[in-house]
């Protein structure tokens, strides 16, 4: 799976290059994102731009991703269309991770 990574001083910024993350994905997405988590302990955005469709095996991968990060620094998702937006309301997932509306809006929390 296609993952783009823009590298900032305190934060790395990844987007999945698919549209659904689903279990056919799941696995790659996480060895990805774990690649980037393990490579450099910082901060890392996943934003969701390009992605139409999420399910809850990828919920999952996304809680184990968080775990992983285990105070390297601040996992945060950006970008939710509102269909992703519900499943992480309708999965409490909106009490657990920080969501910015925008990749701008993420890497503000980064750049004061």
């Amino acid at each position: 799976m296609n993952i783009e990574i823009e590298r900032h001083p305190a934060v790395n910024v990844l987007t999945p290059a698919v549209k659904r993350l689903d279990a056919s994905v799941s696995a790659a997405f996480r060895d990805g994102v774990a690649r980037e988590i393990n490579a450099e302990p910082k901060s890392v955005i996943i934003d969701f731009t390009r992605v139409d469709f999420i399910d809850s095996s990828c919920l999952g991968t996304l809680v184990s991703l968080l775990k992983m990060m285990n105070g390297k620094g601040e996992l945060v998702v950006c970008a939710l269309n509102p269909g992703i937006k519900n499943m992480f309301a309708l999965t409490r997932m909106d009490r657990i991770f920080t969501i910015s509306p925008d990749r701008a809006s993420a890497l503000s929390r980064f750049n004061p």
